[in-house]
């Protein structure tokens, strides 16, 4: 299929994806038709239109209440279901939560008006891609997840793609934003289209009538723009919304759904403090197309940012397990929204009494304790300290990697509300809270006693999470429960989302120049030069183990603000994604897979000095941990003791001080695992999520 001489090919395009879409239904283009777009756009065209005119964003589900969404229509199509998302984990992290998102039928909707005064469209020149290209099958994507918008109207997208932006005003970006190819398709065939999210400098924010700062004098993660500034009212204006959250430095804005579309437009902005330095490090002081580069890898590995790393890592969690799926009426043979197995649904559970945190409803008044589920903080007593190790030179310490992840691997969570019985038989495959008296299992005291945080032996009856209980089985002891709070309905919702993060860890340590299948000394070297590498690789690294750990973090939102008080409900309560046993289950497994090394360890006479959450620290004779790691006589790494390598659950090299060094510091009360990296590092500031 030939385009006319002389007529421009993205409007040939846009009339050809229009006449698809009527001929064959939303989202099924025919074969012709799809080849003959993909040939158009392969082709070199100087100065041609880059998308389609009509390729606007279908938006995603939320339950913010100034969205008034109309109910969704039924999906034709089985492959593809009518979402009720969850958003996120509430409102009061205001930086943390992303916006609400209307429910979607998979068709994609109209294009923004053009000819409307409230459209605000600028009558500047026609968006051109002018350099630059992007590989894609599916051609409503073909400008990539997100675009990063220099001060001088450049948009850069991924892979080296630029285009001119003629907009002037918030409004005209919104509009501008849906006119082009942007966006990312779903995770999961039962899920929904990614939003384009759009990234605006400091230079393009001041062009855009927006503050090069935002100041004040609350939390900066929960400051917005005022409802009478400039832009809020141009926003209102042009017959656009913003959510709750208003316009922070992470902003929606959207317009409300119709027949189940809507169109929603995300916006970061670095200078705000949208990507805080420790998830995402030198990016906000990164020029417009290495911030692309860094946000595209890290959108093509995991998924386009939502928000913080932390909301990213939730919201991931949904996209990969969608609560719903399509699901044909028996009665009138329509395709509805129904129940997806395996997810956590689409409406909240309260957790048992044990399970909550004391600001909950369900804490008032109750009396019979609750589970403490956290990581290591223990330190040996020096007295117990033997002279052959004080005499060892070194301490070494070794650092999981990612051991809130690796937990995650094939983790049993309840996926219904909490079932309450009385002296009940404990099942280790039953995930829930178990009140038993574990105090009377003595263990060696060189190593923390693996049922508290503390390290310290039980003192009488507690709660416990599935996996603690049942690693005291596993160490001979039998376990008699007086009483348990119970998930019958269970399945391993976390393992798409272990594995998207497992394999985004690996690819992206690999292209640092560190890889799996590495030898240990090849490795060791690998990592010692490793803060040498590309700082953008090395930002992509740091933002995926923080989604992976932030993530986790997210299950258990806490109350906040200063008006709050305990025994109110707050809205992370109402989201399906609030699952605080889910977190204690997380944290019990990392904690258990820890002191089942260590323990191994201590087989071969090699006991810990010091544990801080996923950081161990031994005495050592040399720097180097192949000479403390055990082996067997074959030359293989000790099963079931720590090993060095580069996956989740391996361990690499934390940091090496001197003996006398731990010794003092361990006399004084003093975590040395805390700080044994060096060069004021505090672990402390990085433990737990």
């Amino acid at each position: 299929m030939d385009t006319p001489e002389g007529f421009p090919l993205g409007k040939w395009a846009a009339d050809q994806k229009r006449a698809a879409a009527a001929e064959g239904g939303p989202k099924h283009l025919s074969p012709e038709h799809t080849a003959a777009l993909e040939a158009a756009f392969a082709a070199p065209a100087p100065a041609a239109e880059l998308v389609p005119g009509d390729d606007a964003r279908v938006a995603d589900t939320g339950a913010d209440p100034d969205v008034p969404d109309e109910p969704p229509a039924a999906d034709p199509v089985p492959a593809v279901a009518v979402k009720t998302a969850d958003t996120g984990p509430g409102q009061d992290a205001p930086d943390d939560t992303p916006a609400p998102q209307t429910a979607s039928a998979p068709s994609r909707p109209a294009p923004a008006p053009k000819s409307t005064a409230s459209a605000g469209r600028a009558p500047a020149r026609k968006p051109t891609a002018r350099t630059g290209s992007v590989v894609t099958t599916d051609p409503q994507y073909l400008a990539g997840p997100l675009l990063v918008l220099d001060g001088d109207g450049t948009a850069h997208g991924t892979r080296g793609l630029i285009l001119d932006c003629p907009a002037l005003t918030i409004p005209q970006l919104v509009a501008w934003t849906l006119d082009q190819a942007v966006g990312a398709p779903p995770l999961n065939r039962n899920g929904m289209v990614v939003d384009p999210l759009v990234v605006l400098t400091e230079q393009a924010a001041v062009a855009l009538g927006l503050p090069a700062r935002l100041e004040g004098h609350d939390q900066r993660a929960g400051l917005r723009l005022e409802d009478d500034h400039p832009v809020v009212k141009q926003i209102t204006r042009a017959k656009w919304k913003l959510t709750l959250r208003g316009f922070g430095p992470w902003a929606r804005v959207y317009r409300p759904a119709k027949a189940g579309q809507r169109q929603c437009v995300q916006f970061a902005i670095p200078s705000w403090g949208a990507f805080d330095s420790r998830a995402w490090p030198g990016v906000s002081d990164m020029d417009a197309p290495e911030i692309a580069r860094v946000l595209g890898l890290y959108a093509s590995r995991v998924t386009t940012p939502r928000g913080s790393t932390a909301v990213t890592g939730l919201e991931l969690m949904t996209s990969l397990r969608p609560p719903t799926r399509a699901v044909r009426n028996e009665t009138t043979g329509a395709w509805e929204s129904g129940h997806n197995p395996g997810s956590l649904g689409t409406a909240p559970v309260d957790c048992a009494p044990p399970e909550a945190p004391p600001e909950h409803p369900l804490a008032q008044g109750w009396k019979h304790g609750f589970i403490n589920e956290e990581v290591f903080q223990w330190v040996r007593d020096p007295d117990l300290l033997a002279g052959d190790e004080v005499a060892l030179p070194f301490a070494l310490g070794l650092d999981v990697n990612a051991a809130f992840l690796a937990a995650t691997s094939r983790l049993n969570v309840g996926l219904c509300a909490p079932v309450h019985v009385l002296q009940p038989t404990f099942d280790k495959k039953v995930p829930g809270c178990w009140l038993a008296d574990l105090s009377h299992i003595r263990l060696d005291s060189r190593l923390p006693n693996p049922f508290t945080p503390s390290g310290q032996r039980p003192t009488g009856p507690a709660w416990y999470e599935t996996h603690t209980l049942a690693y005291a089985q596993e160490l001979g002891h039998n376990v008699h429960p007086t009483e348990a709070y119970i998930r019958p309905d269970s399945g391993a919702y976390l393992d798409p989302w272990h594995d998207r993060l497992k394999a985004a860890l690996l690819d992206t340590m690999a292209d640092l120049g560190v890889h799996a299948d590495m030898d240990a000394p090849d490795l060791l070297t690998a990592m010692e030069h490793l803060p040498d590498q590309d700082p953008g690789l090395r930002a992509v690294l740091a933002a995926i183990k923080a989604t992976a750990k932030g993530g986790i973090g997210k299950f258990r939102v806490r109350a906040g603000g200063l008006h709050y008080t305990p025994g109110e409900r707050w809205p992370a309560l109402d989201r399906p994604t609030w699952r605080p046993d889910i977190r204690a289950a997380i944290i019990s497994k990392a904690r258990i897979n820890m002191h089942r090394k260590m323990l191994k360890m201590s087989s071969v006479g090699l006991f810990p000095l010091a544990v801080l959450s996923d950081c161990v620290v031994y005495p050592a004779r040399t720097r180097n941990p192949l000479d403390l790691l055990p082996y067997t006589t074959s030359g293989k790494p000790l099963p079931g003791a720590f090993r060095l390598g580069v996956a989740p659950g391996l361990v690499k090299l934390e940091g090496v001080q001197t003996m006398d060094w731990a010794v003092d510091l361990m006399d004084q009360g003093t975590n040395i695992a805390r700080i044994i990296k060096g060069d004021g590092h505090d672990a402390a500031l990085d433990a737990g999520e």
